[in-house]
């Protein structure tokens, strides 16, 4: 993939732009190796429309909420907060996805609420330099712990490197030096204990734990930060001793064996069993942030062989993979977690910035668009532990998952593990904080596209860019320079892989140099107050083949689903999900292997005249279908309460079948879906 990140046209090192905390944009300080592109300060790019919507939604719903409606973990006995309770990583994993909120909505009460353990972190730093809570022995406590809190190992690692992030996404947006002083000094206190102390030892009940050991890229990921703003060379060190310490995950990307694995180990030992489905989405980063350090292109290529990988033995229409929680093939009614799709998105987006390959956007894009709506309800109160790709029911049932197999894929808030309640806060936030990027020129980037305003110094003048479309349900985007003063900088736009025939015009003009699938096409000019920037993206259909040799249908960013309807019931503990609807159609194999032109008449998109819903994300508001034609196929059937084994494609057509007209609707805006589809001849 590294081979495909060029830019269309002269590359050239300009002055970066100054950022919020009074800080150049750093592209990596010498000795690591420069990236393309840098994040934004947490508040430059505010969401709009559709988005915007989604994040008011979180901020209503468990995201905003979650200390009144999750207590016993994310409340005030928090040992996070100096409590007495739980010290373990889900008090963190919700103000890492709550402090990001905050800022991008502006709203002040939600970021009081997420300054507050911030706060307690900076004050409460202990005089060696450790962070986080010290849990009380049960032989002190005076009140049993929090019935549900983790009070174990309470001075792990893993847990303090998501403080990390946060303290990270903290300083970029309020430049408050005490979170750089607190990140040095734990840095030193971590340098000195890790020989003592290392990630993880089962022999050493000193040492982290498991979770840590595989996270530790992560902890790179905040050292290397780090190392950007002060330059402290003892933090290189540091670096390469918590890689010592990691799992390896590169070596394992290289070889290629341990990706095949389906079983999974109880006791967590990946030297026996397949790969935790949320530790691959962590390491999907650490190949790239290895590479700043080392500058080997092999980590990058060993990236390109897993994702490969990933999808031969794992991968799924959505665009994740089937994990739950052990990795388990391509069957489309195994299990994905809603924590894998926060990880890995995180580890499109510093993977992208870091090479600025445009088939990480890509993938980001895919999981933002596809699996990452449907998989919490309508108002952000409940969610999926595990969704399925091909989905006929949520109810409590049999399942093949490898834990929870009854209650999993239900709607709810604690069903499963609770860990996806707190962690899933991070995905919508940091896709918005993603959307832009400086640029190693000076510039600006498109990332992912999505309605939204960056607004940022540039070469000495402010400039905000307004974003307006209705991406990724239509083709083109809208963008609209506000500057203070005329102001030269290059502006990259992001060309999808899937996009054959882009198009750029400004102010009116066709843009002579080409527009090239899956690079970043370069613009550079004189910018002045009112300019328009017209992109377009047509979106074909297309089609991927997958488990059973089934077919998935996609057309832009978007994978496609049989439109079903849904029978929502509630109890106390959780909503399920139900629906009369037929689902057992089989496409046919000639519609897509008799040319383009076939295609186009045999699949034919058809969007709604009126703008899209605030909310798009439905059934009812689902803002473009592809209608199609499809036959029942009697040897597919129900099996306890989902979809049975999928047939082989393609099979025999059926007896006395008819073709009749199938509606397919965007996968997010799905509930009850299939999305891998058999075929006939």
């Amino acid at each position: 993939m590294f081979t495909k990140c060029c830019l269309v046209g002269i590359f050239v090192l300009l002055s970066p732009m100054i950022s919020k905390a009074d800080e150049p944009v750093a592209f990596n300080r010498a000795p690591l190796h420069e990236k393309p592109y840098n994040e934004l300060p947490l508040g430059a790019i505010r969401p709009e429309g559709w988005l915007r919507r989604q994040l008011q939604t979180m901020a209503g719903g468990l995201t905003g909420r979650l200390d009144e409606l999750y207590p016993q973990v994310c409340g005030d006995r928090n040992a996070w907060l100096g409590g007495d309770g739980d010290t373990w990583e889900r008090g963190p994993y919700w103000i890492d996805g709550l402090y990001p909120l905050a800022k991008l909505l502006d709203d002040k009460a939600l970021e009081a609420k997420a300054v507050r353990w911030i706060e307690w972190t900076l004050e409460h730093q202990r005089p060696d330099g450790q962070i986080g809570p010290v849990a009380l022995k049960e032989e002190d406590r005076t009140r049993p712990a929090p019935r549900g809190a983790q009070v174990q190992q309470p001075d792990d690692w893993w847990p303090r490197m998501v403080m990390l992030k946060i303290l990270q996404q903290y300083y970029m947006a309020s430049g408050d030096q005490r979170a750089i002083e607190c990140m040095s000094r734990y840095f030193r206190f971590q340098f000195k204990e890790l020989d003592s102390r290392p990630l993880y030892d089962p022999e050493n009940e000193q040492s982290g734990s498991w979770w840590a050991k595989r996270r530790g890229g992560d902890n790179v990921m905040s050292v290397l930060w780090l190392y950007n703003i002060t330059g402290e060379e003892f933090l290189l060190d540091l670096a390469k001793k918590l890689q010592d310490q990691t799992y390896p995950w590169v070596e394992d990307f290289q070889g290629g064996e341990m990706i095949k694995l389906f079983r999974f180990s109880q006791h967590h030992d990946e030297g026996k069993g397949a790969y935790h489905c949320v530790n691959l989405g962590h390491a999907l980063k650490y190949p790239a942030i290895y590479y700043q350090q080392s500058g080997d292109r092999k980590l990058l290529d060993g990236l390109d062989k897993v994702l490969a990988d990933i999808r031969q033995y794992h991968g799924q229409p959505h665009g994740l993979w089937g994990g739950d929680e052990g990795m388990h093939g391509t069957d489309p009614t195994r299990g994905s977690e809603l924590c894998t799709i926060s990880e890995a998105m995180f580890s499109m987006e510093k993977t992208f910035e870091i090479t600025g390959d445009v088939e990480f956007a890509d993938r980001l894009e895919r999981l933002a668009f596809n699996p990452l709506p449907t998989q919490a309800d309508d108002e952000f109160l409940n969610r999926q532990y595990f969704q399925q790709a091909n989905q006929i029911s949520c109810t409590v049932s049999p399942h093949k998952f490898t834990n929870h197999p009854y209650e999993s894929n239900v709607f709810g808030m604690l069903n499963g593990y609770p860990c996806c309640t707190c962690n899933m806060h991070q995905a919508w936030p940091k896709f918005t904080a993603h959307l832009w990027m400086a640029s190693r020129d000076g510039g600006l980037a498109t990332v992912a596209y999505a309605p939204c305003r960056v607004t940022t110094e540039v070469n000495g003048a402010k400039v905000s860019i307004h974003e307006k479309t209705e991406y990724p349900f239509r083709e083109q985007i809208h963008f609209t320079v506000a500057t203070s003063d005329d102001v030269e900088f290059p502006l990259h736009f992001r060309i999808p892989s899937w996009c054959k025939d882009a198009s750029i015009m400004v102010n009116g003009e066709p843009l002579e140099q080409p527009a090239i699938a899956g690079t970043m096409t370069r613009l550079n000019r004189v910018w002045r107050d009112g300019d328009e920037v017209i992109l377009k993206l047509p979106m074909s259909v297309r089609f991927e083949r997958g488990h059973e040799n089934s077919v998935t249908v996609l057309r832009g960013p978007l994978v496609y689903a049989l439109k079903m309807d849904e029978q929502w019931s509630q109890n106390e503990e959780w909503n399920e999900v139900r629906s009369s609807s037929r689902w057992n159609f089989s496409l046919f194999e000639k519609d897509f292997t008799s040319g383009p032109e076939i295609v186009a008449r045999k699949f034919v998109p058809a969007e709604r005249e009126e703008p899209i819903a605030d909310n798009p994300w439905t059934v009812e508001n689902a803002p473009i279908e592809i209608r199609a034609f499809g036959v029942l196929n009697p040897l597919w059937g129900r099996y306890h309460d989902e979809a049975g084994p999928i047939p082989w494609s393609p099979g025999p057509f059926p007896k006395n079948g008819k073709p009749e007209p199938l509606v397919l609707i965007p996968y997010g805006c799905s509930t009850l879906r299939i999305s891998a589809f058999p075929t006939v001849r």
